[in-house]
């Protein structure tokens, strides 16, 4: 079952699991050490969803869809969206849950750690007014 699978990987790389729903299919958790604060993981076979909030608009700007437009090119796995609202900006990453191992998922882990320790100075800045 993949969301047992995905809580031992979890649990393997040292995460603090701070809310979990099986029949829901989600998890959110924490690594201090990754820089990682309340990555929600949705389970549903056949996929896992990776969703990380990064900051809000306070306003439309150009340069910053630009800059993280650019900066999706760059991410070998996962990519910057939009919550529905327009609002909220999220690291965004999905995998297929039929034949997860440990290597993919750390993959999915260790490009928003990457992500979040490359690129933190310009995301601040993003979410400023």
């Amino acid at each position: 079952m993949p969301f047992n699978k995905v809580e031992k990987y979890l649990l393997d790389l040292g995460f603090t699991i701070s809310s979990k729903n099986r029949e829901e299919g989600f998890f959110v958790v924490e690594s201090e050490m990754e820089g990682i604060k309340n990555l929600i993981i949705g389970v549903t076979a056949p996929l896992i969803i990776f969703e990380q909030y990064l900051f809000s608009l306070q306003h439309d700007k150009l340069e910053v869809f630009k800059a993280l437009l650019k900066k999706n090119r760059d991410i070998i796995h996962g990519a910057f969206a939009l919550t529905e609202d327009g609002r909220r900006v999220i690291f965004r990453y999905t995998i297929q849950s039929h034949n997860l191992d440990q290597n993919e998922f750390d993959a999915a882990i260790n490009s928003l750690s990457l992500l979040m320790s490359e690129y933190y100075e310009q995301l601040i800045d993003f979410s400023k007014p």
